[in-house]
């Protein structure tokens, strides 16, 4: 008991402090997350993001880093939630997927990155989800993460986010006098559950593409950012689920993306399955569609990120 109370006064010490902004870090035994789970908090930037216009918590991205105890370098990852460019969505589509990612082994980092909900519009958000693969990197031997092993998951907006990451990567600046900048922001593996795609097209998502980029945004600005578009032989292998029932952003969005890939010769997957509206998260209680997450474990194992596969 005495062991309990102890750990429970550092754990709200170090919220606190955090939440204060007198320390970037807190180190917390998540109760989310399991004993065996060490749970960080980071700024992105220490001295203020690019293109911040103020310093409240708002206009601070962070880093909510999930670390599962192992005894050998784990896989990583970033995960991005969705909401339109204009919220966060971070419980179905950002803890629990990062317990669900320490459940199989893998290093979670949930990015709290900036959006229109906050006053932002692009270039932050890409800006903020590439800091946070690089910081991943930049700290790999200290959080026992195998730097080679590190990925990014988004849903619906938090999907086109990835696909932007997977489509207009950097291999970092090697003469930056910052250590994380000298860090690639291209993932090893991409992977996008329900993604808007489809930016300029009638079967898009109107709202995301206001969001990121504004209501005057022309025609071509928004087909910059239809992110099929964009592929390559560099993009990185990518696993890719949809809904066939999803009228909020339609699984041609995903077969846009998919077909781009095998144009390109990227590795990956698709599964479209019948049932379950936008927005799904892991889809627990939908029959069929709730073996997404297992079938990402399984093209994972065979792509030698994760050491084992789920039955």
């Amino acid at each position: 008991m005495k062991h309990q109370g102890l750990r429970f006064f550092w754990n709200r010490l170090g919220l606190l402090l955090v939440a204060s902004g007198l320390f970037s870090i807190a180190c917390i035994d998540s109760n989310l997350h399991g004993a065996d789970v060490k749970s960080l908090t980071l700024k992105l930037w220490e001295n203020g993001a690019p293109g911040a216009v103020g310093t409240e918590a708002k206009d601070i991205p962070m880093a909510m880093v999930h670390l599962p105890a192992a005894s050998t370098a784990t896989a990583a990852i970033v995960v991005c939630p969705g909401g339109g460019y204009g919220g966060l969505a971070m419980g179905h589509e950002g803890t629990e997927i990062a317990k669900w990612a320490n459940e199989a082994g893998m290093a979670a980092i949930i990015c709290d990155y900036r959006h229109r909900g906050k006053g932002y519009g692009h270039p932050a958000p890409l800006s903020d989800a590439q800091r946070t693969i690089r910081l991943v990197r930049a700290n790999a031997s200290e959080w026992n993460i195998d730097p080679n092993r590190v990925g990014i998951l988004g849903f619906s907006a938090g999907g086109h986010l990835v696909s932007t990451v997977l489509t207009k990567f950097d291999l970092g600046d090697a003469n930056a006098s910052d250590p994380i900048a000298k860090q690639s922001s291209r993932p090893d593996f991409g992977v996008m559950a329900y993604p808007v795609i489809l930016f300029g097209h009638p079967r898009g998502h109107r709202g995301s593409e206001v969001n990121l980029l504004g209501p005057q945004a022309t025609k071509e600005e928004l087909v910059a950012f239809q992110s099929d578009l964009n592929v390559t032989k560099e993009t990185p292998p990518t696993f890719i689920f949809h809904t066939q029932e999803d009228t909020g952003v339609p699984p041609e969005n995903a077969l846009a993306f998919y077909s781009a890939m095998v144009k390109n010769g990227v590795p990956g997957e698709l599964h479209i399955y019948e049932k379950g509206a936008h927005g799904v998260g892991l889809g627990r209680n939908i029959a069929g569609t709730q073996d997404w997450s297992n079938a990402l474990i399984r093209w994972l194992a065979a792509r030698k990120v994760v050491l084992q596969s789920n039955p």
